[in-house]
């Protein structure tokens, strides 16, 4: 894996500056996901799995509900300034959410408005953040971009939720919303510092392809983006619920504390990174690539719940974050390259309501297995999304063929 093709986008300037400020930012982000489910789960409710899956629901069902508008925002605005406001406001809400927490008087609503607050404002900033690779590296280097950012994110997620855990073991949870508020400084610096004049040209919509109705006909007419979206919505629905299954599998089945759910989280990191770095490396993804690594996905997941006890349960979670990432990552690149530039907010907008919006389905249910029948039970039944994805791969083989054709 040579390290000039692995990491090529960093040879621009602009892309450096903003890798440098998401990889302080991304660390705040996992130290806020961790401390808020601890909070949640240990300290808000007794061990109420199903609260955990309505805080995700809050937080990443605004993806469907603004998703008429968030497309358009990232394709008509300047990403940029829109990158600047969604990370001013989401740093103010870490603020709000770390003064209840260290002042006491922080309660389960508290978490549930902000959580609902946060996903609005997400809704705004995903589609805008995804796109915006494009605007700083080009077409060329684009596959490699996304497949870097998500190298960002994991290799923060293995440092945050490690840093949480230990945060949250000696000041408690309040104080890691307050450090991933001033995380937020970094990427508000980065983008200021961006050079616009080295900025890649991104194709406006004309007044006649300005709805979000567009994006919807323009997918209805390519079997290819359809099969990715259908892939996404049965991953992200029932098999990525990873905040439910590790820290439910941490409390109740191994009987650990916060700092371990920390440990376990980055753990799976690892992984992620390994299989974020391989896609860096690959120059295009492919609908094979997609159908290995959800079936890789659904073995892991499978895997991970039958195992014994904390370590042997860890070494799976690695395998776990390679094929997610694989599927993760290989999707965005194969999306944001089928599609040109004009629709790319919108198509992202969509395939990103799903990834994160269809969380408000699957998350409450599998919180609900958790509750009722147990972790172990509760994350097998995720891992069987890999399969369901499998079935849409085998459905769509003859489009796709005529596609090609």
């Amino acid at each position: 894996m040579p390290f000039q093709t692995t990491f090529r986008s960093l040879k621009q300037r602009n892309y450096r500056i903003w890798a440098a400020g998401a990889i302080v930012s991304n660390v705040g982000t996992w130290m806020q996901r961790v401390a808020q489910d601890w909070l949640v789960l240990t300290e808000l409710t007794h061990h109420n799995a199903a609260a955990v899956g309505i805080i995700m629901s809050l937080q990443f069902g605004p993806q469907f509900l603004l998703l008429p508008v968030t497309g358009m925002a990232a394709d008509h605005l300047d990403r940029r300034w829109l990158l600047f406001a969604t990370q001013t406001a989401s740093g103010l809400l870490a603020l709000i959410l770390g003064v209840l927490s260290i002042t006491g008087l922080v309660a389960l609503w508290h978490v549930y408005l902000l959580a609902f607050l946060l996903g609005c404002v997400s809704a705004f900033d995903t589609p805008a953040r995804q796109t915006f690779v494009s605007d700083l590296v080009g077409e060329t280097d684009l596959p490699n971009a996304v497949a870097l950012n998500s190298t960002s994110f994991n290799a923060a997620r293995m440092i945050g939720p490690a840093i949480a855990g230990l945060v949250i073991e000696w000041v408690g949870c309040g104080w890691a919303f307050i450090l991933n508020a001033l995380s937020y400084l970094a990427v508000l610096v980065s983008l200021l510092m961006l050079d616009t004049h080295r900025m890649h040209p991104v194709s406006k919509p004309d007044s006649s392809n300005n709805r979000l109705l567009d994006g919807f006909r323009y997918v209805g007419r390519r079997a290819d983006l359809q099969l990715a979206l259908w892939m996404m919505f049965f991953i992200s629905t029932f098999g990525i619920n990873f905040p439910i299954f590790i820290s439910t599998m941490d409390v109740d089945v191994f009987h650990a504390n916060a700092q371990t759910y920390g440990i376990l989280s980055s753990v799976m990191a690892i992984g992620s990174v390994a299989g974020a770095l391989m896609a860096a490396h690959r120059t295009a993804p492919s609908v094979r690539l997609l159908a290995l690594a959800a079936s890789g996905f659904g073995a892991s997941v499978c895997l991970a719940a039958l195992m014994p006890g904390l370590i042997s349960f860890g070494f799976v979670l690695i395998a776990v974050g390679i094929s997610t990432q694989t599927f993760m990552t290989s999707t965005n690149s194969l999306v944001q390259l089928a599609t040109e530039s004009a629709m790319r907010g919108r198509v992202i907008a969509i395939l990103f309501a799903i990834a994160m919006g269809s969380t408000p389905l699957g998350a409450p249910l599998m919180g609900w297995i958790a509750d009722q029948f147990g972790p172990r039970t509760a994350m097998f039944a995720g891992g069987t999304s890999g399969l369901f994805a499998l079935l849409t791969v085998y459905l769509y083989r003859n489009r796709l063929q005529t596609l090609r054709s």
